[in-house]
This record gives structure tokens, C-alpha cells and sequence, in this order.
């Protein structure tokens, strides 16, 4: 890959069973950052995900496109001898084992951890599940699935009794980027002791640990949270509010910030009011807080009010749509598109034009990620991968 060298996992080489998100995210992280990653596909079908659309560009669904940047595909039936004997030798050879079937798929090919270990005493495997592969191992992972016996719906939603989803599939994300960090540690250990190692992570365990205070406060205190719309459990002023046009967000965090809120809302005194005094009196008397803040706040619009309250250091902003979120990362300079280097090469994928990505969010100072290559069109490198295990 054009700039390999200078990324930190050049020279890593990343076998990717992965399907869908969680795994595949993780496996696009680490392509960023350098592994030659070869993502394996079923013939004529591939990644569930490639058939995930409306939207799609250039031929291909948006869903897919997303999370498989930078990978080269390979695709080799494992019910078939040769395509068994290619995908061990791929094993064999690679550093990194990345799958998320149900447990028990991959032994049936024979490529389990416990065999191929024999193979390649160095290997990182890594299995992503979504119940673990225990108990909850025949257990159907998705992502809207673990949402709700996951405990994040019970907190999501309007008004109590009405659960909602995330608007995008949050739990496959958070594992995805659990699993590149284990992944991580175990290549370290392995650097250091030539000891490979079998990562396990798994969707339910993964949003436990995501959903930090709502979970400690119940491992620590007992407290079964629910829902409280936009509210927050612990700080106020904290939620969104109408304006003269569109929803505000403010998200105040402490006393110094309330003051000046009030201050921007021309209400000094609520600043001093015995009911909004401290945070732990906001979210007491948090109803009488939001009906003084509404009052005030649909006097302007959004907009006005970002611009006169954020000098003051109160934290405002406008509920964007994913066109605002992109206006906003691009006026303050943080390049959230990218185009990869192969951007209009017709050799080998027969792409057309330019691809406008999402940027990895990760910033390194000396070796900064790269995007080499598009995401691939389904087997566009099978014959030079196949010659390559086979030679």
C-alpha cells in the first residue's frame, strides 16, 4: 500500500472473516493505520452488508462502503477443498485472524483457533460474538437485539415506556473498537514473547462496559435507571430545549457555566435562585429549571443563541442534520471527508470517480493514518491472493 512503510502496522498482515459492522470496523481501523488487511468473502454474495442499501454509490451500498476501506477481497468458498486449503494457508501466513460467525462456524471448517494455533503459534485471533461463545452462544447478535436485553433502550426513548434505538448501530461500533484494542495488546505481547493469543469480545459485554455511569450506578449503587428523554441523570441544565426556530442543546456542567448562561438569558437571578443554586439542586427542582430556560430561550433562534452564548463559555449547540455535523467539522477545520489515493483508477476495480469517505478519526503526529484503496469490489483481488498462497 502506497506510504506503508511509515504506519505502524506496516507489515502486519490481517485475515478478515469478519461480516457486517462490529468486525469489519475494527479490521478497516487497523488498514488505516497500516495492515495489509484481506478481507475474505463468499463467492457471488460477499459481505451480507454489500446488499444493504438503498443508499448506494457507484453500484455499491453506502453500509458497505463505510466499514471496508483499505482491505483487498478475497473471495474463496470454505465448503470447497481448495478454498479450505487457501484460506489455512492465509491463516498460516497471517499475523492477525479476525471472525465473527456464530460460534462453532469456523471449526467446521477447520480453522478454529484451537487448530490453526498449531499452525501459527504467533497468531492474534480474534472472535467477535454477540452473547459470547458460552451460554449465549447460539444466540442471534444484532445490534438492535443487544440494544434492548442490553439495558441501552431502557434508558433511550422520550418518556418512560416508550424505548427507542440509537440512530445508528452504537453497539457493533463500541465492539469494533474493543476488539482493534485488544487486537492491539495482543500483538504487543506477541512482539515481546512470540506468544499469540485467542481475543474474544462480544456485543453484550461490550455495551455494559459503554454504558459506564448508567452501569456503574447500578453495580455500585443499586440504581436501575430509566428513561429521561434528552435529560441527564446526574448534571443539569443538560438536555435540549426549543428555541425560535429549531432545538438547542445545552449541556452545562458546573456552577461557573450556569452563571453564565443566566447571564447570556439576561436572568442573572436564576443563577442565585435556592432552587438553581448548585447542581444537585438543578436536577432536584430540574422540571421548574427547564419551564425558566424554555421561556427565555424561544425568544431567538438557534443560531443566535450559539453565537451569544458560546463566547461566554456556556456549551450550546444547534441539533444538526448529518449535513450540518459534516458543514461544522469542515469549518473548523477537521477534514471529516477523505478520497483514497486509487480514487479514479479504472484499472483494477473499474471504479468510477472520485469516493468520498469518512476520515478516521485518530490523529498521529508521525505516522498518520492513510487511504490507499477504496473499498474493494467483491473478489477484485482473488487471482493475485490465490497466486500468492498457492506459489
Amino acid at each position: 500500500m502506497t506510504g506503508a512503510a511509515r504506519l505502524p502496522l506496516s507489515g502486519v498482515l490481517v485475515a478478515d472473516f469478519g461480516r457486517v459492522l462490529a468486525a469489519p470496523y475494527a479490521t478497516m481501523l487497523l488498514a488505516d493505520l497500516g495492515a495489509d488487511v484481506i478481507k475474505v468473502e463468499q463467492p457471488g454474495t460477499g459481505d451480507d452488508t454489500r446488499a444493504w442499501g438503498p443508499p448506494k454509490a457507484q453500484g455499491e451500498a453506502t453500509y458497505f462502503l463505510s466499514v471496508n476501506r483499505n482491505k483487498r477481497s478475497f473471495a474463496v468458498d470454505l465448503r470447497d477443498p481448495t478454498g479450505r486449503r487457501r484460506a489455512t494457508e492465509l491463516i498460516r501466513r497471517a499475523d492477525v485472524v479476525f471472525e465473527n460467525f456464530r460460534p462453532g462456524t469456523m471449526d467446521k471448517y477447520g480453522l478454529a483457533y484451537e487448530r490453526v494455533r498449531e499452525l501459527n503459534p504467533g497468531l492474534v485471533y480474534c472472535s467477535v460474538t454477540g452473547f459470547g461463545a458460552g451460554k449465549g452462544a447460539a444466540l442471534p447478535g444484532y445490534d438492535l437485539l443487544i440494544q434492548a436485553v442490553g439495558g441501552l433502550m431502557s434508558v433511550t426513548g422520550p418518556a418512560p415506556g416508550q424505548p427507542v434505538k440509537t440512530g445508528v448501530a452504537l453497539v457493533d461500533v463500541l465492539t469494533g473498537l474493543h476488539a482493534a484494542m485488544g487486537v492491539m495488546a495482543a500483538l504487543r505481547h506477541r512482539d515481546a514473547t512470540g506468544e499469540g493469543q485467542h481475543v474474544e469480545v462480544n456485543l453484550l459485554s461490550s455495551l455494559l462496559s459503554g454504558m459506564v455511569n448508567q452501569s456503574a450506578g447500578y453495580t455500585l449503587a443499586g440504581q436501575v435507571p430509566g428513561i429521561l428523554g434528552n435529560r441527564h441523570p446526574s448534571i443539569a441544565p443538560y438536555e435540549v430545549y426549543e428555541t425560535a426556530d429549531r432545538p438547542l442543546v445545552v449541556a452545562v456542567g458546573n456552577d461557573r457555566q450556569f452563571a453564565a448562561l443566566c447571564r447570556g438569558l439576561d436572568a442573572a437571578g436564576l443563577a442565585v435562585d435556592p432552587r438553581f443554586a448548585t447542581n444537585t439542586d438543578r436536577v432536584t427542582h430540574v422540571d421548574a429549571l427547564a419551564e425558566e430556560l424554555c421561556v427565555r430561550l424561544r425568544r431567538r433562534a438557534a443560531d443566535e443563541w450559539f453565537d451569544l452564548l458560546t463566547p461566554l463559555g456556556v456549551p450550546c449547540g444547534p441539533v444538526n442534520d448529518l449535513a450540518g455535523a459534516f458543514d461544522l467539522a469542515e469549518q473548523l477545520g477537521l477534514a471529516p471527508r477523505v478520497t483514497p489515493d486509487d480514487a479514479g483508477a479504472e484499472a483494477e476495480g473499474g471504479h468510477d470517480g472520485p469516493m468520498n469517505l469518512v476520515a478516521n478519526p485518530i490523529g498521529l503526529s508521525r505516522t498518520p493514518v492513510h487511504y490507499a484503496r477504496r473499498p474493494p469490489r467483491l473478489g477484485e483481488h482473488t487471482d493475485s491472493i490465490a497466486d500468492w498462497l498457492d506459489s
